[in-house]
């Protein structure tokens, strides 16, 4: 089993930054995929970004490419989805997730173990 736990969402104006951070245990950190999602009310949720192992390879949802950053630390257990330039379409419950499996996925269900979500709230 792997537990994962959410932190770093807010209210935060538009233009702004915010850092989101998800600590792991339960397993070998560096062995799993990590990634994110998020949910916005009234919408399915969906696939913001992932990371590879190692921390090497990434890949980014369309609507975030080029504004989101996602990075881990395995000597800390953790990853980060740092989000500048938010949007007030960017607020949602964002999700950190992770797969044992090889390979970068952005469908929700090739992922094995999920956190209870923060809230981003992206507002004037």
């Amino acid at each position: 089993q792997v537990q994962l736990v959410e932190s770093g969402g807010a209210l935060v104006q538009p233009g702004g930054s915010l850092r989101l951070s998800c600590a792991a245990s339960g397993r070998t950190f560096s062995l799993l995929i990590m990634g994110w999602f998020r949910q916005a009310q009234g919408k399915e949720r969906e696939f913001v970004a992932t990371i590879s192992r190692g921390g090497a390879s990434t890949t980014y949802a369309e609507s975030v490419k080029g504004r989101f950053t996602i990075s881990r630390d395995n000597t800390k257990n953790s990853v980060y989805l740092q989000m500048n330039s938010l949007e007030p379409e960017d607020t949602a419950i964002y999700y950190c997730n992770a797969k044992v499996s090889r390979g970068l996925e952005s469908e929700a269900l090739k992922y094995d173990y999920w956190g209870q979500g923060t809230q981003v709230t992206v507002s004037s």
